[in-house]
């Protein structure tokens, strides 16, 4: 099942985007740790929608209700079942999609799929709501790791045509995430993030909207954790973050621009500083082989622009084969980038912990 993941600490989201609830099982985590869940609500404050006029008006607490595999505050070995209640719907708004997809989403394929039976409603089980518990399972699996040592944070790298600066490669730390976390817009440079907004602003009065890039550092990382070929740490993260609904891309370390060095350039020389192995540069985004070199993990993943916008598109009568004019309703994100920052720091949190745990 699509829905399934992970080896050894395996997780299952389930729900549908207007369904009663959505929620996620989380089996395999070592028994006897104690979830703060304070800071889980905090992390996945950082996703819920409706908090501001640059996501969507609709407003979900996004409380979690435990319902099994923990007692008195500690993981008693069983899986951990959570649910998340879906308390403002508005399922009326999708009732002509059923037969007129909306472009770019996952209406026409989700129909074809599911022979017309897929739930329209909020996308579905198609739907960013699903994220939810993906933010839950990782903000169980961040604590784990911090446990460890072992710290992961994101930034908003770019929105449209605005770029962040970038996280240092080589010395990324924990600092760096936790002035982050102190900021309402998720940016390294608040000037920057300034335009970022602006472009996200624009694009909502135009009745449109906007992607950009997220990047993700993890810090305190050992050295051989991974796998080669086709169960490598570069292929787990990619799978997990693309699970997050509008990513399109992903790259590690210097990614895509190293097609455009040569290997002298690209190549990363190996010091002992302090007794310790590294490397002097990390252009192989802490990865080599699909094994963590210990240095830090840096990737980026390409969002695209929310498909659901207000201008008028095209479509397609799925019933008629006849054209038809889509203007579609609904409450919708003009940018979903800023509130799918701790979604993929959510990601990788659940891939590493799987390896570590």
């Amino acid at each position: 099942m699509s829905c399934n993941f992970g080896n050894d600490i395996k997780l299952t989201i389930f729900g549908q985007s207007h369904s009663e609830a959505i929620g996620a099982v989380i089996d395999g985590l070592p028994a006897g740790f104690e979830i703060d869940f304070e800071k889980v609500a905090a992390f996945m404050a950082r996703r819920a929608p409706g908090q501001n006029d640059l996501s969507t008006p609709r407003k979900e607490a996004d409380a979690v209700k435990i319902l099994s595999g923990i007692v008195d505050g500690k993981t008693c070995g069983a899986p951990i079942c959570a649910i998340i209640e879906n308390t403002n719907t508005r399922s009326g708004d999708y009732d002509k999609l059923k037969s007129v997809p909306r472009p770019a989403h996952s209406d026409f394929a989700a129909f074809m799929k599911h022979n017309g039976f897929n739930d329209i409603r909020g996308g579905g089980n198609f739907s960013g709501r699903l994220t939810a518990p993906l933010c839950f399972a990782g903000a169980v699996c961040m604590q784990l790791l911090e446990s460890k040592g072992i710290r992961i944070g994101a930034h908003i790298a770019s929105i449209g045509k605005t770029a962040d600066e970038k996280f240092d490669a080589v010395n990324v730390n924990s600092a760096d995430f936790d002035k982050i976390l102190a900021k309402p817009f998720p940016v390294i440079d608040d000037k920057q993030g300034e335009y970022m907004r602006k472009e996200i602003y624009d694009a909502k009065e135009n009745g449109d909207s906007v992607g950009g890039i997220i990047e993700c550092a993890v810090v305190g990382m050992p050295a051989g954790i991974g796998d080669p070929i086709f169960d490598g740490l570069e292929n787990r993260i990619s799978a997990a973050v693309f699970g997050i609904p509008a990513v399109k891309g992903i790259e590690f370390g210097a990614g895509f621009e190293s097609s455009r060095m040569l290997g002298s350039e690209n190549n990363d020389d190996f010091i002992c500083e302090n007794g310790e192995i590294r490397t002097e540069t990390n252009n192989h985004g802490g990865i080599l082989g699909g094994i963590s070199s210990g240095m830090p993990v840096i990737f980026r993943c390409a969002i695209k622009p929310t498909p659901s916008i207000a201008k008028e598109q095209k479509s397609v009568n799925i019933m008629s084969g006849e054209a038809e004019r889509l203007v579609i309703g609904g409450r919708h994100d003009p940018c979903i980038v800023p509130r799918a920052v701790p979604c993929v720091e959510a990601a990788a949190a659940i891939v590493i912990a799987d390896y570590i745990f």
